[in-house]
């Protein structure tokens, strides 16, 4: 593990910042050009290749051999890598649906389903004040569903932006507890073994991906590498953020790690106002709020 107990909040923090980056570059991709599946491919496709050098290199360097990778790691990695291909996908389409900050808030679902499939796959329990932080959560997202400044309308909870929301949340909670499986069944120290499981997840992605816009979508591999330079800055800042959720979901439950990384919505508000210049309304302001007030909870309970 760690000599410091925390280590998993810094972890948390950095790749919630890293994430924010990326997603604005794909919103970009996205927007200029590329199809969701492309804009999805360019985050697999430029950092599988530096996370394989790195490990590599990490392992001659400090003497460490690369664990090898059991049934199991696959049985984890594998579906772990599919729902992650579908959770971006499902992101970069309600992009176009509502603002940045919203989406965000919204893939943040995320959180409250991890705890639920983490009991599912790997037995693991959240805490019944753990609980409460979620549920705070619930109401967040119930907050952020609602369109305008209208009365609250359950209607809206059947929205395409909702329904892409819940739905990148699911998928996204399904790797993050997949992809803890996956390092906890290796052998080796923690960083090393976030950095071979990025390695193979990365890899996996790139030809899973790629054989399929190459069947599907002929001529978008072509224009994802014509925009090399946001897509590899794509591929760097996913990198980053991938490496420490990685390393975080091996220290930590990965509940916990995704009730933490809300902070997220955050970073996403400062760049939707300062960046994009989109507006915010008061009832968006008011679910993000919530949502912080869960986040704050968490970590006083953990």
């Amino acid at each position: 593990m760690t000599a410091w107990p925390g280590a998993w909040i810094a972890f948390v923090f950095v790749a919630a910042g890293a994430q924010t980056l990326r997603f604005l570059l794909q919103r970009q991709l996205n927007r200029t050009g590329l199809s969701v599946g492309g804009a999805t491919f360019s985050r697999f496709m430029f950092s599988f290749p530096i996370i394989a050098l790195a490990t590599i290199a990490a392992g001659l360097v400090f003497g460490h051999a690369i664990p090898s990778t059991p049934a199991p790691f696959w049985a984890y990695a594998l579906p772990g890598g599919i729902a992650q291909i579908l959770a971006t996908a499902c992101v970069i389409r309600m992009f176009s649906l509502r603002n940045f900050a919203v989406g965000i808030a919204f893939k943040k679902s995320e959180a409250v389903l991890t705890a639920f499939v983490g009991i599912l796959i790997l037995g693991e329990y959240v805490t019944p004040a753990a609980w409460i932080a979620i549920a705070l959560g619930v109401v967040a997202v119930l907050i952020l569903s609602q369109k305008g400044e209208a009365a609250f309308s359950w209607a809206a909870l059947r929205s395409p932006a909702t329904v892409f929301g819940l739905t990148s949340g699911l998928f996204f909670a399904f790797s993050s507890v997949l992809y803890r499986g996956a390092t906890l069944s290796l052998e080796g120290p923690v960083l090393l073994r976030s950095a071979v499981t990025l390695a193979c997840v990365t890899a996996w992605q790139s030809l899973a991906l790629g054989l399929w816009l190459w069947l599907r979508e002929p001529g978008e591999l072509a224009r994802v590498f014509r925009a090399w330079r946001v897509a590899a800055l794509v591929g760097i800042t996913s990198l980053i953020g991938s490496y420490c959720w990685f390393t975080a979901f091996a220290l930590q439950n990965a509940a916990y790690v995704k009730a933490l990384g809300q902070v997220e919505v955050l970073f996403s508000i400062a760049a939707t106002a300062l960046l994009l210049g989109e507006r915010i309304t008061a009832r968006e302001l008011w679910g993000i709020a919530v949502l912080t007030v869960s986040i704050l909870f968490l970590v006083q309970v953990v």
